[in-house]
């Protein structure tokens, strides 16, 4: 039988293998021996291994190394799932605020940073400390960052609390949607929750004043789950951000029957500003069989007027395939982070089933040429067919030029 000293040193080599591990891209001309193949139909690529894991969390974290304590060298701490992180590069380090959930259900937020934004992550020593605000919350999680040009770096994020209107339904939960900022991500100055007339679970810092006032993309709802009069993606101006109440709030992106987006939809992380808009990832949500379904969808919104939608693709951009399907929460496709390098390279990091991060690679040149030269969804089967149909006369057309004008 091993000693321990030899049962922590495997471990250790084991998880040092996995954080040092290089990531390849998928390619669309693989041999079919992977799970999965895709390579997001030339908008984006994807890479063989998920970027962070439950098991690339520290060991310090889920062990106690003394023989004494823990002879079985038993994980003490059970951690269950990475994902839905915020991103941000800073000092050209590629950092991730993520969600980490503990066995016992309860998440919080963890740093990891990477050289190149693709592999080698690794965790900060410690979790975040995340002060807390008069009414503590029981759960926080999904956190958007934004680097703001006030100077500060802010994070949005759910926090989550039990309803005690009802005080006999332990799953009654209330959303609100939390603020805090930080220069370095180290120290983290908490802010009062936003005031909303609602709940709201997908708040997102817009990164520039409109009009001298800070702008937020929300997602009112009725419920914790149920999104009821809520009709879509809302913006609010808000005054002063260290007490920051939404007064005045309209949909931008709605909600619509028989869409990707029927059930729900919200804001992931901040838009990216280009010469031509600012693109917007965020999540859609519709009912199936077997559950709900999250899928990711992309739209641009004028420089001048950050409301108004001058593109928006039909159908989802990114969706969970093959072993990305299975975990927790099964089909689901989230993300509330991503990062634009210098040299326009976009690196999406999007979770899948609510267990685990990946990474999708793109770039700004071609996420615009996706918003702004794919059909929208015309809403209905006919409109579907007639957009199809215009492909092939279009098509037809390009390969013989004398059909145009008619035969």
């Amino acid at each position: 039988m091993k000693s321990f000293k030899e049962r922590v040193a495997e471990l250790r080599q084991h998880h040092e293998e996995l954080l040092s591990r290089k990531n390849e891209p998928l390619s669309p001309d693989c041999s079919g021996k992977e799970m999965f193949c895709y390579a997001g139909d030339g908008i984006y690529q994807k890479y063989r291994y998920p970027v962070l894991t439950a098991d690339h969390t520290p060991l310090e974290w889920r062990y106690d190394f003394c023989e004494k304590d823990n002879p079985y060298l038993m994980q003490r701490i059970i951690m269950n799932a990475v994902l839905n992180a915020g991103a941000i590069r800073l000092d050209g380090r590629y950092l991730l605020v993520c969600r980490v959930e503990g066995a016992d259900r309860k998440s919080f937020f963890a740093v990891a940073e990477s050289p190149n934004g693709i592999d080698n992550f690794r965790f900060w020593e410690e979790p975040v400390t995340m002060p807390d605000t008069e009414e503590p919350a029981t759960n926080i999680y999904d956190m958007r960052l934004t680097q703001h040009e006030d100077g500060w770096i802010y994070g949005v994020f759910c926090a989550e609390r039990h309803d005690d209107s009802c005080p006999g339904d332990l799953s009654a939960a209330t959303a609100t949607a939390a603020i805090a900022r930080t220069r370095d991500l180290k120290t983290w100055e908490r802010l009062p929750d936003l005031k909303s007339k609602s709940q709201q679970r997908n708040v997102v810092l817009h990164p520039e004043f409109v009009d001298g006032r800070y702008a937020f993309y929300t997602r009112p709802q009725d419920g914790f789950i149920d999104t009821g009069s809520g009709g879509g993606i809302g913006w609010a101006l808000v005054d002063d951000i260290t007490h920051a109440e939404v007064k005045e709030e309209r949909i931008i992106n709605a909600r619509h029957y028989h869409t990707i987006m029927e059930v729900k939809n919200g804001e992931g992380p901040h838009p990216i500003k280009t010469d031509r808009g600012w693109l917007h990832l965020a999540h859609g949500v519709r009912a199936t069989a077997s559950g709900l379904r999250y899928v990711l969808y992309m739209y641009m919104t004028a420089l001048d007027d950050p409301t108004r939608v001058i593109a928006q693709p039909g159908g989802y951009l990114l969706v969970p395939e093959g072993e990305e399907y299975v975990g927790d929460v099964m089909n689901v496709a989230f993300a509330n982070g991503w990062i634009k390098d210098p040299d326009g390279r976009v690196l999406i990091y999007y979770a899948t089933a609510d267990t685990r991060l990946h990474v999708a690679v793109s770039s700004v040149d071609r996420l615009t040429d996706y918003c702004m030269n794919t059909p929208e969804d015309g809403l209905t089967t006919a409109a579907s067919v007639e957009t199809i149909k215009r492909l092939i006369n279009k098509n037809r057309l390009s390969s013989d030029p004398s059909l145009e004008g008619g035969e």
